[in-house]
């Protein structure tokens, strides 16, 4: 069984972006390198600050649209608190 994440990357401007992936390593390589989102190609270099492992895809992106929905304050208390 494959492992899903939902992750949080602090961009260089302090910019938040949470997504996820089946492969962590991999993903927060391409955000680095600008083959990841859009949104990160402009705002490198990123940090991984967050992740959460799920058993499944769906799990995973559910809870990246219940982080999307939070504040910038509640994100970063998630970050804070590292609720791993």
């Amino acid at each position: 069984m494959e492992d899903n994440y939902t992750y949080i990357l602090k961009c260089s401007d302090g910019s938040l972006y949470t997504g996820w992936t089946n492969h962590l390593e991999r993903r927060v390589s391409a955000h680095q390198s600008g083959r990841g989102a859009k949104y990160t190609k402009s705002r490198r270099p990123v940090e991984l600050v967050y992740w959460e492992r799920f058993s499944t895809k769906a799990e995973a992106m559910s809870r990246e649209a219940a982080i999307k929905q939070l504040s910038r304050k509640d994100k970063l208390e998630l970050i804070e608190r590292g609720d791993l």
